[in-house]
């Protein structure tokens, strides 16, 4: 039997038939962090964070080591410096199921929706509780995405009651997410209980209204009114479906986003008649590409189509197709953080496209951008940099103009300032010679950071209401918030604290105005807030940054998190350099050095 080790809940381990039980609780926290980190520590750093009330850290660390031999058996191989462990190909651990397996293999886990060693604390280890608390709420997100995904997957499969039950888990694991109740709100109307869908949008409308004294968007209700496609009067002949197809892509392209929707809406339901699944794939991939790209909070809907599109597309044999429609899916798990449920939805794109260089151009890019989210600097470089090279040996497009900005946002984040702006200047270059002003407020506003860095606030200032401007005029919120967060640094540098303040204030709730808008970007402006706000002593600081340590947390954006902590230590909160100093052992970034050596790092720019 291959040993069983269950962190989700009470933790035990399963072997010989039987549960075996550490003799402490520290056993327990050794093997989690060593299941739970990426790059190897050493021993110094385990022993400081998990024994700093100890005599002899090293000492308790041998200790309890010895028990964890004792606990999993000939199944582990731990020791070394830095401190390693290899469990035997047959051992299963729960979480990284749950991170690395499919949903049908994670929703089969017993400890689903548990908290991680549930029930256990660390009070004499400050660091390593905070250690835990994160990793507490990055599992959290992790059951978020694969219950998300399980309900999408059952919608595509035919089964809505399932797929209800399982927005339903999500739900409740998340209260305050739009995007669960609108996933449960469509659930339920496939199911054909349109009486409960109208129960939960008042139920989510309550929630908001009672607890957060907020109103929810739009997306929420719209999911419940959405009205049932109606075959278009073209009528439902192949020849029919493809020029409804297409002339709905087009008129999304020219910008009438509504109209187009309208006509790929009637494809789908004159394409469902013609019962020609690779046809109904084709109809469901461009309606879930046009709702992600072209509209502002219908990525629900469209992830449900896009779901549907893929699982018909595969039975009929369109690799090409299904490839499109699993790229797009991953795109939006990018855009939500799930950077696990991405990676493997972009895994597959890989083996479907066979040597498409667009489709895995696009791969590249996004996954690539994913890895730069996380803090996996290394590994962000060579995507980043294979997709912008299969880019220009395409017509220049928004895929060259995006892959060139997260190239350049990579450089910007490891302090290679000249690399950034050529990156910037080229990908500035592209926007103006295809007419992408919609697109220009994302590499505009990382080219007014570097201005502000060479000390330029009238170049950054420009840039930065520019692309505000433009945000607005497009009614992007991502654009928006990135541009008002480098327009309150620059009211900082000018020392307009009070108008600074305001505005980072202001920057992060411009991304939340829809829920699906790309949660990095919230992130980001959080961290500006924190570290203004932290450096001036005011007095919110510590509740931003909780703020910023919850949203980082749970999805895993590594630098994002230790600068909150970092901030926390500022403001010397225990534990909280040790809890640090772990953090940056996991991302390569030189840049941190100069992090962890002052302490807490300034606002960037």
């Amino acid at each position: 039997m291959s040993v069983q080790i269950h962190l989700l809940g009470p933790p035990r381990v399963e072997r010989d038939a039987g549960s075996r039980r550490p003799r402490g609780s520290k056993t327990w926290g050794l093997l989690t962090y060593l299941v739970r980190t990426r790059v190897p520590s050493s021993r110094t750093r385990v022993s400081e964070l998990l024994f700093p009330e100890a005599d002899d850290p090293l000492g308790a660390l041998r200790w309890t080591l010895s028990d964890l031999r004792r606990l999993v058996g000939d199944d582990l191989d731990v020791g070394g410096e830095p401190l390693r462990l290899q469990l035997r190909p047959s051992a299963v651990v729960d979480v990284e199921v749950l991170r690395k397996r499919s949903w049908t293999e994670a929703v089969a886990l017993r400890g689903l929706g548990r908290e991680l060693l549930e029930g256990l604390v660390f009070p004499s280890s400050p660091g390593f509780e905070i250690w835990l608390a994160n990793e507490r709420r990055h599992v959290a997100g992790a059951t978020a995405a694969v219950l998300h995904q399980a309900a999408l997957a059952l919608l595509a499969y035919g089964d809505p009651a399932a797929a209800a039950d399982r927005a339903s888990e999500l739900v409740q694991l998340n209260r305050f997410d739009e995007n669960a109740h609108a996933l449960l709100v469509r659930c339920l109307r496939a199911a054909g209980d349109d009486a409960g869908a109208a129960r939960q949008i008042v139920a989510c409308e309550e929630i908001f209204r009672d607890e957060l004294g907020l109103e929810p968007s739009a997306a929420v209700r719209r999911a419940g009114m959405e009205p049932r496609p109606r075959v278009a009067s073209l009528g439902s002949k192949r020849p029919s479906v493809l020029a409804q197809i297409e002339t709905g892509e087009a008129i999304v392209a020219a910008g009438a986003t509504q109209a187009g929707l309208e006509r790929l809406r009637g494809a789908c339901a004159s394409a469902r008649i013609t019962e020609e699944s690779d046809l109904l794939a084709r109809s469901l991939i461009a309606l879930g590409a046009a709702l992600v790209h072209g509209a502002r909070g219908t990525d629900e809907e469209g992830a449900a189509a896009l779901h549907e599109g893929v699982l018909l597309a595969e039975q009929a044999g369109e690799t090409t197709l299904a490839a499109t429609g699993l790229r797009e899916i991953g795109w939006v798990q990018f855009l939500r953080a799930e950077y696990d449920r991405a990676a493997e939805s972009l895994a597959r794109t890989v083996e479907l496209a066979g040597g498409n260089e667009e489709e895995l151009a696009w791969v590249d890019v996004i996954l690539g951008s994913c890895r730069s989210d996380v803090g996996e600097y290394a590994a962000a470089r060579g995507h980043l940099e294979s997709g912008v090279g299969r880019s220009r040996r395409m017509p220049p497009s928004q895929l060259l103009a995006f892959g060139l900005t997260m190239l350049a946002r990579l450089h910007l984040a490891v302090g290679e300032l000249d690399q950034a702006t050529e990156r910037l200047d080229e990908a500035l270059t592209v926007v103006e010679a295809r007419g992408l002003t919609a697109f220009r407020p994302w590499p505009e506003s990382f080219r007014g950071e570097i201005d502000l860095l060479y000390g330029d606030l009238q170049a950054a200032e420009h840039r930065f209401e520019h692309a505000f401007a433009v945000g607005c005029e497009v009614g992007d919120p991502c654009w928006e918030s990135i541009a008002m967060r480098g327009l309150g640094l620059v009211a900082l540098h000018r020392g307009e604290v009070d108008r600074a303040i305001e505005l980072l204030v202001e920057a992060p709730k411009r991304c939340r105005r829809l829920p699906d808008t790309y949660l990095w970007i919230e992130a980001y402006g959080l961290d500006a807030l924190c570290a203004v706000a932290t450096e001036r002593g005011i007095e919110s600081a510590p509740l931003w940054i909780d703020e910023l340590a919850a949203i980082t947390a749970r999805r895993g954006m590594r630098e994002l998190l230790l600068r909150a902590t970092l901030y926390r230590a500022r403001l010397g909160e225990p534990g909280a350099m040790d809890a640090a100093r772990s953090l940056a052992s996991q991302i390569d970034n030189p840049e941190l050095i100069t992090a962890l050596d002052v302490a807490v790092p300034t606002a960037v720019a």
